[in-house]
C-alpha cells in the first residue's frame, strides 16, 4: 500500500528508497506524486527536514522461462556517488593527495585528481564515513574527518547556507538567525571573495553563486 514518507534530518532519497526495498530510487523520486517535491529541492539528496515523500507501490514483474534451464536475470540497481574536493586555505586544490575513506569495516584507498577531488560509490544506506588525507600541501593531513552523508540541506535554508560556508572555510557557526554576527561575517567574506554585494544578506544572488562554489 502506498504511504507518505515524512523525512527527517539526515535522510537522503537513496536511503529511503533502500529502506523500502527500492534498489532503484528513480522510481520514487520521478513518481508524479512527488513532483512537486522534485521541481521544490531539485536534487533528490538534498532533502529537508518534514519533507514529505510518497512512497509507491514496489511494482512486481514476472518473467517466463522452462523449469529445466538455468537463467540469469540483473536487477537495475542506482549507485550513490560521493564527490568531495580537497582544497587548501587559499582554495587551491590539493592533488596527487593520498585519501583514505572509512566505509564502516571497509577502508577505500583513492588519489585526489588535478582538481582535488576524489570519488567514491558508497552504500544506498550509509549515513556517515571517515577521511584521513596525507598531504604536506594541506595543514590538515594525518587528521580525520568525520563526512555525514545527507545532512547537507538545501540552499534556501539557513542551515543549508552556514554548512557550506562552513565546508568552504568560512566558520560560520551554527547559527539560530540569520542576524547571527558570525553567520554574518562568513557571508560578508564570501561575497568580498567571489565579487558580489558585500551586505551580510545571503540573498538569492548569494545563494546561487554559495551554491556553485559548494558543487550542491
Amino acid at each position: 500500500m502506498p504511504f507518505n514518507h515524512e523525512v527527517t534530518q539526515g535522510e537522503h532519497l537513496s536511503s529511503i528508497a533502500a529502506q523500502y526495498g527500492f534498489p532503484d530510487y528513480t522510481k520514487v523520486w520521478n513518481h508524479p506524486s512527488n513532483a512537486d517535491l522534485k521541481e521544490l529541492r531539485k536534487n533528490p539528496n538534498v532533502l529537508f527536514d518534514g519533507d514529505v515523500l510518497f512512497i509507491p507501490d514496489k511494482e512486481q514483474k514476472q518473467e517466463s522461462g522452462a523449469t529445466t534451464q538455468r537463467h540469469t536475470y540483473e536487477i537495475s540497481m542506482s549507485q550513490l556517488m560521493l564527490n568531495l574536493v580537497l582544497e587548501d586555505s587559499y582554495e587551491k586544490p590539493v592533488a596527487g593527495a593520498p585519501v583514505y575513506l572509512t566505509l564502516g569495516e571497509k577502508v577505500c584507498n583513492m588519489t585526489s585528481d588535478a582538481n582535488g577531488k576524489v570519488q567514491q560509490v558508497i552504500p544506498m544506506d550509509v549515513q556517515q564515513c571517515n577521511l584521513l588525507i596525507k598531504s604536506d600541501a594541506t595543514a590538515y593531513s594525518d587528521e580525520f574527518f568525520n563526512v555525514m552523508v545527507g545532512y547537507l540541506d538545501p540552499i534556501d535554508t539557513l542551515s543549508g547556507q552556514s554548512a557550506r560556508l562552513n565546508n568552504l572555510g568560512y566558520f560560520a557557526g551554527t547559527p539560530n538567525n540569520a542576524n547571527d554576527p558570525d553567520f554574518q561575517s562568513a557571508v560578508q567574506e564570501f561575497q568580498c571573495d567571489h565579487n558580489l554585494t558585500v551586505d551580510g544578506d545571503p540573498g538569492p544572488v548569494t545563494q546561487s553563486k554559495l551554491k556553485q562554489v559548494h558543487g550542491c
